[in-house]
């Protein structure tokens, strides 16, 4: 017991509740990084493919299992056919956030270089903050779909 006495020792409770904002924010920052890997995995030409945990219920038997799966992500990306450049919307859920409050929903982009570097930058302002009102806008119309 002497090295525990040698320790200091506190009497405290863990927080369990995360605040909204933040549960909503690292939502977004996974979802980011979930783009910025697939990016990076074509530029190399190699396949992304990331995995999930999946439970499936035998119907003969009843009996569940966990069995790993191929995670289905669809890309924010897609190449526009008037300019001939990549536009980018970002996505919360299957809602596009409104980026300004002119109404832009997407980023205009040269090439997919620029495209990396774009979204490394959306990673630095989601952990900013500087999403938190058009997550919340989203959030809000999701949640008024629900009450009807």
């Amino acid at each position: 017991m002497s090295i525990v006495t040698n320790l200091k020792l506190i009497t405290t409770v863990k927080s369990s509740a995360v605040s909204p904002i933040l549960l909503r924010r690292n939502k977004l920052l996974a979802k980011v990084q979930e783009q910025l890997d697939m990016c990076e995995a074509k530029r190399n030409q190699q396949p992304y493919a990331p995995k999930r945990l999946k439970t499936v219920v035998n119907k003969a038997t009843g009996e569940r299992t966990t069995v790993e799966t191929i995670k289905q992500v669809k890309e924010w990306f897609w190449l526009s056919t008037e300019t001939g450049k990549i536009n980018l919307a970002i996505k919360y859920g299957a809602k596009t956030l409104k980026l300004n409050k002119k109404g832009a929903n997407a980023i205009e982009i040269t090439n997919g270089t620029e495209l990396i570097g774009t979204l490394h930058k959306l990673k630095e302002a989601v952990i900013a903050g500087e999403f938190d009102d058009a997550i919340g806008e989203a959030s809000d119309a999701t949640r008024k779909a629900f009450k009807k």
